[in-house]
């Protein structure tokens, strides 16, 4: 049964995912377009009830897949909490998905699915043989809903741009599976921390590199400025508890192996906070809202990277459970103000949330729990994770970076908060589907922090994940850091319009055009010039092949009629000049044989005397 129960939550939404996105099209009638909504939110809450069921009965299961390397699925205490959110967000995103996407749904809500039995597989593989199965899927359905709106070139170029990128960090798994392979023989995650010295460490990178790049973390985290193409149902569902998120769950995962090599934590720990400082002055300076929550949700998620450096898992865990919902709702808010208002640049969105209080209301309590602001989710979480950092250098840029975040979430509220200009259109509210995804997220927004807190759900989470022992934020650090984020939120809110946004900041650091000039340029360099030399030596030598052979050939067949013909023709003439001789005494006259009889026979007589 319980064997049955995880293949049953991977291949649910799986199945009609593949099914409705090989069948539908963009355009369908609208007939296909309600059943496809009706299904995929169907299988969704279907979905969330056979997670639900799962966190509570932990199941585990192993199907032979290749040799050494079995497909085996299992929920711990971290999957648990991890399939949960995910499923939950998802069935939320999808809801609000019948009223925000009108064309192409078949296909739309086939990947959606699709990608969420990915990121599910993604979540309980415990072995490097699912995991991969996994990432790949995940990484395929991405590309495919980024570029959603493929009519255009933009969505098709940053589609490609994110599958790229992330599949550079992929490489990683392979590199992580082949040093298992070598170093243990067995593909196990559990069984990577045990590996022998070399091929540990090669594993540790490998992990990282994954990670990293699918967390959109420094030097990755252009990819996702791109992804912001998509719509916004993927980016609230991809960029919140699935896509990125996978990348830091990765991180908690493997912490055991990051803690083994003695300097993958630091690296881990380090490249999350440095992610977090950089991106969060990237979000900041930020023009266009959607730019500025994806920047948000690298800078976010570095939180969680550091974390899984740190070994603050209990905070790191919550951190990401708070954040999806967080995400999800901000990105949902900012979808509808686009299809409403047909924007995303935050002057021109100036009073959308006071007038529109249906959107505003929720947006609000996004931004402020984005912020770090008590007692909303993510100032407890994050709090959670700085006591888990001991160097001073590493905490000071990890709380630099928490007040960025103050400083980012406070512009955006501060902006739409404005009294709208004169003669602005006055936004539609959102469909009656679209209301409550916005609602339930907003709640999940506000309580969420409770998993960090010891006296509600902290210690009940730590107790789940197996790590009790982890240390708590203090009350005085929990009372400092709250004053600080709501002082900071208030004082962006108050100069919002008139906080610097420096161009090199706004272009994401110039993080693309450098791996332009430093990964794709030279890639293309060399590959002109393999492609010269394929056109100018080895096609040179490959057309030059034949044309020695033709006259090998010609050579072989002159050869053959003077030489071997004339041989063959030469032995048959001789033959029947021989047999021609030797049918001349044949004559029938008996005289003429005794004749040749006793010639025969003085010659015998002869010979033998002569050899005596």
């Amino acid at each position: 049964m319980s064997g049955a129960l995880l293949w049953t939550l991977v291949l649910l939404p799986a199945v009609p995912g593949g099914a409705l996105a090989l069948a539908g099209g963009d355009r369908g009638g609208r007939g296909a377009g309600r059943t496809a909504a009706v299904v995929a939110v169907a299988v969704a809450a279907a979905t969330a009830v056979l997670a639900l069921l799962a966190a509570v009965h932990r199941p585990r299961t192993t199907a032979d897949f290749l040799p050494g390397g079995p497909l085996a699925l299992a929920v711990d205490g971290l999957s648990a909490v991890v399939i949960v959110t995910v499923s939950a967000v998802g069935l939320l995103v999808l809801l609000f998905s019948t009223a925000d996407i009108e064309a192409g749904r078949p296909r739309f809500f086939g990947l959606m699915l699709l990608f969420l039995a990915a990121v599910l597989l993604t979540a309980t593989a415990t072995t490097l043989t699912g995991l991969l199965l996994a990432w790949e899927v995940m990484g395929a359905t991405s590309y495919g809903l980024i570029a959603f709106h493929w009519r255009t070139d933009g969505p098709p170029a940053a589609g490609t741009v994110a599958f790229l990128t992330t599949r550079t960090g992929d490489v990683g798994l392979y590199l992580a599976a082949g040093a298992a392979l070598a170093g243990g023989g067995t593909l196990a995650l559990d069984a990577l921390p045990a590996l022998e010295g070399g091929w540990r460490d090669l594993a540790a990178a490998g992990v990282l590199a994954a990670a990293l790049g699918k967390a959109a973390q420094l030097p990755f985290s252009f990819w996702l400025s791109r992804a912001m193409l998509g719509p916004s149902p993927v980016s609230a569902l991809l960029h919140s508890a699935a896509m990125v998120a996978m990348g830091g769950y990765l991180l908690l995962r493997a912490h055991p192996l990051l803690a083994a090599t003695g300097w993958a934590a630091d690296v881990a720990a380090w490249a999350g906070a440095l992610t977090a400082l950089a991106l969060g002055a990237v979000a900041l300076a930020q023009r266009d809202l959607k730019q500025l929550l994806a920047a948000s949700t690298a800078a976010q998620l570095g939180f969680v990277v550091l974390a899984a450096g740190v070994g603050a898992l209990a905070g790191g865990t919550a951190h990401l459970v708070a954040h999806a919902a967080v995400k999800a709702l901000l990105f949902l808010t900012a979808g509808a103000w686009l299809r409403t208002l047909g924007t995303q640049r935050m002057h021109a969105l100036r009073g959308a949330a006071r007038r529109d209080r249906r959107v505003g209301a929720p947006f609000a309590v996004g931004a402020l729990a984005l912020a770090g602001v008590p007692p909303l989710s993510l100032w407890a979480t994050k709090d959670e994770i700085l006591s888990g950092v001991e160097r001073p250098a590493l905490y000071g840029v990890a709380l630099a970076a928490a007040v960025l975040s103050a400083g980012y979430a406070g512009k955006a509220l501060g902006l739409l908060l404005r009294p709208p200009a004169r003669g602005q259109q006055r936004p539609r509210g959102p469909r009656p589907a679209a209301r409550l995804p916005l609602v339930v997220l907003a709640l999940g927004a506000a309580g969420l922090g409770a998993l960090a807190l010891p006296d509600l759900g902290g210690d009940a989470l730590k107790a789940v994940l197996g790590v009790p022992g982890e240390p708590a934020a203090g009350a005085g650090t929990t009372v400092a850091t709250g004053a600080l984020a709501l002082a900071v939120t208030t004082g962006a809110v108050l100069v919002a319009d008139r906080l610097p946004e420096p161009a090199r900041a706004r272009d994401w650091l110039g993080l693309e055009a450098a791996a332009r000039a430093l990964v794709v340029r030279p890639v293309l360099a060399v590959a002109g010039a393999l492609a010269r030399f394929d056109d100018t030596a080895v096609d040179r030598a490959v057309a030059a092949v034949p044309r020695a052979v033709r006259r090998l050939a010609g050579w072989t067949a002159r050869a053959d009629r003077s030489g071997v013909d004339g041989l063959v023709r030469g032995v048959a003439t001789g033959t029947r000049r021989l047999g021609a001789a030797a049918l001349r005494p044949q004559t029938g006259q008996l005289h003429q044989y005794y004749a040749q009889a006793i010639v025969l026979l003085a010659a015998s007589v002869v010979l033998l005397l002569l050899l005596r």
